[in-house]
C-alpha cells in the first residue's frame, strides 16, 4: 500500500516537514498504460490533489513501458534514430525520452552515492572527442573513477582548442567557425576541477586522499585545489606506457574504452556524434548509471560497482533505475523501494574488493 512521504508541491508546508497524516485518500483513476488503478490523495495543508504517479519517474509519460528498453539500447551503443526504429517511436519522441531519462539518472547517481572508505583510490584521466565537427570543435572528457570497484564518480565534457596537424583546408574551416561563434576557448582546467571536486565530496571524512593520474602538469595544482594541499597523495604515472593490464592506469583506461564502446557518441569515427555538447553530457550520465548500478564490475563478478562500495543493496536492472523521481535530492524515495522511504543500510560503505 503506497503512503505518500510528503506533499509533492514545493510551496506547501508539508513538502519539507510533512505532518502526520498530512493527506487523505481521494479515490483513484485508471490510466490506459497501466492495468491497475492509481490511488489519488489530497493534501490537508494546501488542498491540492496528487497521485502515486506524481512520485514516479515516468510521470506524464504516454509510453512508460519503453523507458527501460530505451536505456538498454542507449547503453549498448545504439543511436537515437535506430532506437526510434526499434521501439517504433518518432525521432522527436525518442529524443525527449532520452533527455528526461538522462537527467533522472544524473540525479539518481548523485543521490545514491555515499562516503568512501579510507582504502579507496581515485583514478583520473581525460580523453578527447568532438561535437558536430572533428576538425573544428574538439572536446575533452575528464573521467574520475574509484580504482577497485570501477565506480564512475563523474564525467563531463568541455570545449578545447583545435590542435594537431593544421592543413590549409582545416585552417580555413577553423576560421569560418570562429567567425560564426567566436574563438574557441580551452575550458579543460575548469572541467577537471569540477570533476575532482565531485570526488572530494565523497572523501570529506578521509584524512588522506589517494589519487592516481598521468603526468600532465596542470593536474598537480588542480588536485591540491580540489582535495587540499595536505590531504592528497598524488601518484603520477607515465602516459606513454603500454595500455595493458600491467599499466597502473589500466582501470581508468579500461573505463574510457568501455565508454567509447557503449556510447556511440564517443566513438572516434561515427555519425552518432553529438551536435551539441550538452547532449553528450546526458549520454555520459546514462553510461555512468549503467556502469555503476546495472553492469557487473567484471564478467566473473555478481556485484556492480555500486554494490561493492555499499551504495546499493543489490545489482539493479533498467526498471529499478526508472522507478521513483530523484529531483528532491536525498529526500527522494529510494529507487529500490516498492512503497516509500529508504532501505536499511542506505549509503553505508562496505570493504572494497581488490
Amino acid at each position: 500500500m503506497f503512503s505518500p512521504p510528503r506533499c509533492p508541491y514545493a510551496r506547501c508546508a508539508n513538502h519539507r516537514a510533512p505532518a502526520p497524516r498530512f493527506c487523505t485518500s481521494h479515490g483513484c483513476y485508471r490510466p490506459k498504460c497501466r492495468p491497475q488503478p492509481v490511488p489519488r490523495f489530497r493534501c490537508r495543508g494546501c488542498g491540492r490533489t496528487f497521485s502515486r504517479q506524481t512520485f514516479r519517474m515516468d510521470y506524464r509519460d504516454h509510453r512508460p513501458d519503453l523507458n527501460a528498453p530505451l536505456v538498454r539500447l542507449l547503453a549498448s551503443g545504439i543511436g537515437l534514430r535506430q532506437s526510434a526504429r526499434i521501439l517504433r517511436l518518432s525521432r522527436h519522441c525518442t529524443e525527449l525520452k532520452f533527455r528526461k531519462v538522462a537527467m533522472h539518472l544524473r540525479r539518481l547517481n548523485l543521490n545514491l552515492r555515499g562516503p568512501l572508505l579510507p582504502d579507496a583510490i581515485l583514478q583520473f584521466d581525460e580523453f578527447e572527442t568532438y561535437e558536430s565537427c572533428r576538425n573544428t570543435r574538439p572536446l575533452t572528457v575528464p573521467v574520475l573513477i574509484e580504482k577497485h570497484s570501477r565506480f564512475v564518480v563523474w564525467a563531463e565534457s568541455a570545449p578545447i582548442r583545435p590542435r594537431g596537424r593544421m592543413t590549409p583546408a582545416r585552417l580555413a574551416r577553423i576560421e569560418r567557425q570562429e567567425r560564426r561563434s567566436g574563438p574557441r576557448r580551452d575550458a579543460s582546467p575548469r572541467a577537471v576541477l569540477r570533476t575532482l571536486r565531485r570526488g572530494a565530496e565523497l572523501c570529506r571524512s578521509l584524512r588522506t586522499v589517494r589519487l592516481e593520474s598521468d603526468r600532465k602538469a596542470s593536474y598537480v595544482k588542480l588536485a591540491r585545489e580540489a582535495f587540499g594541499r595536505g590531504r592528497v597523495m598524488h601518484a603520477r604515472h607515465s602516459g606513454k606506457r603500454p595500455r595493458n593490464d600491467r599499466n597502473p592506469l589500466f582501470p581508468i583506461n579500461h573505463t574510457e574504452a568501455m565508454a567509447r564502446d557503449l556510447s556511440g557518441r564517443l566513438r572516434r569515427r561515427s555519425w552518432l556524434a553529438s551536435k551539441k555538447r550538452r547532449y553528450l553530457d546526458l549520454a555520459l550520465n546514462v553510461f555512468a548509471a549503467w556502469r555503476n548500478y546495472v553492469r557487473r564490475r567484471f564478467n566473473r563478478d555478481r556485484a556492480s560497482p555500486a554494490t561493492i562500495l555499499g551504495f546499493a543493496e543489490r545489482r539493479m536492472n533498467e526498471g529499478d533505475l526508472l522507478t521513483w523521481r530523484q529531483d528532491w535530492g536525498r529526500d527522494s524515495i529510494h529507487c529500490l523501494c516498492r512503497s516509500e522511504g529508504r532501505l536499511p543500510g542506505w549509503g553505508r560503505p562496505r570493504a572494497l574488493h581488490a
